[in-house]
C-alpha cells in the first residue's frame, strides 16, 4: 500500500493519522533514510521503518502524537547488544520524526443569515472548509456564500444524516429562530463533533436547555456546548461576532490551553442548572 495514497484517503475521510519518517541515519540500520510508517487512528499501520523494537517505540510515539496533535523527534542507538537481542545485524543510529497529519477541519454552519455570511468568510480564511445549511434556498446559495465548500438548501433533519460529521468537525448553530436552533442542537449533541456552538443570549440558551430536558436530553449532553458562542470580546456587528467565534474555534483546534473552555462564554455549569431549577 502506498503511504501517500493512504494518507490522502484518510484525510479526505476526515480522519487523523501520524506519519513517521527516518530523517537521518548514521551507520548500519535495518532500513533506510526517508522510510515511512503511517499510523491510523485505530492503531493499524501502513508502510514500515524496518520493524523490530524501533518500530514498536515509534508506534507508541505515533499514538501520543495523534492524541496531542504535536510532533515528536526520536533518536535511536542500535548498539551491538540491542541489535543482537532483536535479531538485527546493525549497530547504527537513526532519527525519526513523527508528525500529525490532520484533515482540513469542516465548519458546519446551520443558518444562512447575515451573521453566517461573515462567519463563513472568516472561517474559510482561517483554514476551515465551511458547509452552509439552511432550509431557505433564497439564503443558502452560491451567490451569498461563494467561499463555502458546500451548501445545502434543505430541511435540517433531512440533510443532517448525510453530513460527514466526526471528531474534527465544528458545528455552529445560527438559524433564524429559537425553534430551529433547538431542532439543530438536538441533532448536534448526539455527534462526536469537536466543537458545538449556538448563538443567543443566556436567557435564550436556558430556555432551549429547558425544552430539550423536557424531551429527555440528559444534562451532561449540554456540557460540550459553547453558548452563547464566541470569545467575550464585546462583539456587536456580524463581522465582529464572526471573529469572536472563529477565534474560539481556533483555540479549540490548536488546544491553546488545557483550560481553553474557560475562555468560552459557555453558561453551562452550576449557575446554569441553578437557574434551570428556579
Amino acid at each position: 500500500m502506498d503511504v501517500f495514497e493512504e494518507l490522502v484517503r484518510l484525510r479526505n475521510l476526515g480522519q487523523k493519522c501520524a506519519l513517521a519518517t527516518i530523517v537521518e541515519v548514521r551507520g548500519s540500520i535495518p532500513s533506510y533514510e526517508s522510510a515511512k510508517l503511517l499510523v491510523r487512528e485505530d492503531g493499524s499501520m501502513a508502510g514500515t521503518i524496518g520493524g523490530g523494537c524501533v518500530e514498536a517505540e515509534v508506534w507508541n510515539a505515533a499514538r501520543e502524537v495523534l492524541e496531542t496533535e504535536k510532533p515528536k523527534h526520536l533518536s535511536f542507538n542500535l548498539g551491538q547488544d540491542a541489535a543482537y537481542d532483536n535479531g538485527l545485524i546493525c549497530g547504527g543510529q537513526l532519527d525519526v520524526f513523527v508528525e500529525p497529519v490532520l484533515p482540513i477541519p469542516h465548519a458546519f454552519i446551520f443558518g444562512a443569515g447575515h451573521i453566517s455570511k461573515s462567519l463563513s468568510k472568516v472561517a474559510a480564511m482561517a483554514g476551515f472548509a465551511t458547509v452552509v445549511v439552511d432550509n431557505r434556498e433564497s439564503f443558502a446559495n452560491r451567490e451569498r456564500f461563494p467561499e463555502a465548500a458546500d451548501i445545502h438548501a434543505e430541511e435540517y433533519e433531512e440533510v443532517f444524516p448525510r453530513l460527514n460529521i466526526n471528531e474534527t468537525s465544528y458545528l455552529i448553530i445560527v438559524t433564524r429562530g429559537h425553534r430551529d436552533d433547538m431542532r439543530v442542537l438536538q441533532l448536534a449533541i448526539g455527534t462526536p463533533a469537536r466543537y458545538i456552538a449556538m448563538i443567543g443570549s443566556k436567557r435564550k440558551v436556558l430556555n432551549v436547555f429547558r425544552e430539550l430536558e423536557k424531551e429527555g436530553v440528559p444534562r451532561p449532553a449540554f456540557e460540550r456546548l459553547h453558548a452563547p458562542m464566541g470569545l467575550d470580546i464585546g462583539a456587536i456587528s456580524p463581522e465582529e461576532i464572526a471573529v469572536s467565534v472563529v477565534a474560539e474555534m481556533i483555540a479549540v483546534r490548536r488546544n491553546a490551553a488545557s483550560s481553553w473552555r474557560s475562555l468560552s462564554m459557555s453558561v453551562v455549569g452550576t449557575e446554569t442548572w441553578a437557574a434551570l431549577n428556579k
